[in-house]
């Protein structure tokens, strides 16, 4: 029998890639209560990595006594950087079909029939829009025998509540889906990916501090502690500062590298760099260095060959990539700030929507799904060959993004960059609606 040390999670031996012949692939039993009957019944648990997903805890519960019987799952991954919300327009049956993963940490809403389900009052589940709404009235329909007994009147509501879920299925009239999870490990497919799904708005925010509670980090990390503390002024551009800090991934003690750099005809970035010399994770950041702008910039450069591949080219984690030849449309934070090349952005680009996208494989794939990311991915290596004409746009309302001018200080003909007010909207997601927005244009 193996023993699980703190050597070997480190090194992540205890997580085995799903496979048929793997002898190590088998879950682990132990006999554990029944919080049913009080009897001792049989717990499953499954350590196992799902290919371009991340580790998951797969475990189920089974009673012999009195039939109790639960599953769950539980990701394994560390606490991504900023939370998710996904909001999805259920129009037709179809939608229904959509998977979901539900994190425990998520919280599920339905505007339109007052539902809301409660972040922790869930295990977490990967299921579909329809089987979250079953397991909804699984749970709700379980006590009605007593509450029928003890209080009627309850009773009925809620008998009339579950009606109305049931009735949701039928999709006779247009419903909200709201999956909202700070720990940004929840997820809910488009099928029309990689191109823009019209249905489903995903957008990505700074966890509050009571939301860092409930998830069992600091409010502030030690490294944004120490960055607050020192003095951005009293760094010099040849200096680099390293602050102690444990992997995102296996906890172990790392060490982060921060210099200020000065992009030319721009402004002053802070580069950040994290390398675990246990588990050999790698990140790398860059938050700009100044204040957000007044104004929001919008940046479209024509792709004229493969020359360009070479610009540098500065992201801010609240800037937003279009394609639109593609049809393709990159949200605020999906990716993390970068300061890297055009080639180096189009490679991030297609590994996470295909390399990385978690339902791309096993039981959740299509064959047409597959063959359309399958060319979305060849598209893009068409255009770091030179040989597709199309239009970067980089549209960062907070306006620190940046596209490198071959010819400046003159104007490049290629590029276009364009100055807009902000909206109410997108000042709330930057955090600024806590100052005067008066003169900001509403959607």
């Amino acid at each position: 029998m193996s023993v699980v040390t703190e050597d070997t999670v480190r090194c992540r031996d205890v997580f085995k890639d799903i496979s048929a012949d793997g002898e190590d692939s088998h879950p682990t039993e132990m006999e554990s209560l029944c919080m049913s009957c009080y009897e001792n019944g049989v717990t499953r648990l499954l350590l196992t990595r799902i290919p371009f997903f991340r580790e998951v805890v797969i475990s189920s519960f089974s009673c012999p006594n009195c039939n109790e019987s639960n599953a769950e799952v539980q990701s394994a991954g560390r606490i991504q950087d900023s939370g998710i919300c996904y909001t999805l327009k259920v129009q037709s049956k179809q939608d229904l079909n959509r998977e979901v993963v539900k994190a425990d940490s998520a919280t599920a809403r339905i505007p339109e029939v007052e539902l809301e389900i409660p972040a922790f009052t869930q295990k977490g589940s990967l299921s579909t829009v329809e089987g979250l709404l079953d397991r909804a009235v699984v749970g709700l329909e379980r006590d009605q025998p007593a509450r029928r007994a003890t209080a009627p009147e309850v009773a009925q509501k809620i008998d009339e509540f579950i009606l109305k879920l049931k009735m949701l299925k039928e999709v006779e009239e247009e419903f909200t889906l709201i999956i909202e999870d700070p720990s940004g490990n929840s997820f809910v497919e488009s099928p029309v990916a990689p191109h823009k799904d019209e249905a489903l708005t995903v957008t990505r925010f700074k966890r509050t501090v009571q939301q860092d509670m409930q998830l069992g980090i600091k409010a502030g990390d030690e490294l944004e502690e120490q960055l607050t503390g020192s003095d951005p002024d009293g760094m010099c551009n040849d200096e680099v500062q390293t602050f102690n800090t444990n992997c995102p991934e296996c906890k172990a003690p790392a060490s982060t590298n921060m210099k200020l750099v000065q992009i030319p005809h721009f402004k002053e970035v802070i580069i950040m760099a994290t390398v675990c010399d246990e588990c050999g994770y790698r990140t790398n950041e860059v938050k700009s260095g100044g204040a957000t702008e007044a104004l929001g910039t919008r940046i479209t450069l024509h792709l004229t060959g493969p020359s360009d591949m070479s610009r540098d080219l500065l992201k801010s984690e609240t800037c937003c990539v279009l394609i639109p030849e593609l049809e393709f449309e990159l949200g605020m934070a999906a990716l993390a700030g970068k300061f890297t090349t055009l080639e180096g952005l189009l490679v991030n680009i297609k590994d996470l929507i295909v390399s990385e996208n978690p339902f791309l494989c096993g039981d959740s794939s299509s064959e047409d799904r597959v063959d359309r990311l399958k060319l979305f991915g060849e598209k893009i290596d068409k255009i770091i060959a030179g040989e597709m004409d199309i239009h970067l746009v980089l549209d960062d309302p907070a306006g620190n993004s940046y596209i490198q001018n071959d010819h400046a200080p003159e104007p490049d003909p290629e590029m276009k960059i364009e100055k807009y007010t902000r909206t109410f909207e997108q000042n709330d997601d930057l955090g600024l609606n806590d100052m005067k927005t008066e003169g900001y244009e509403t959607q």
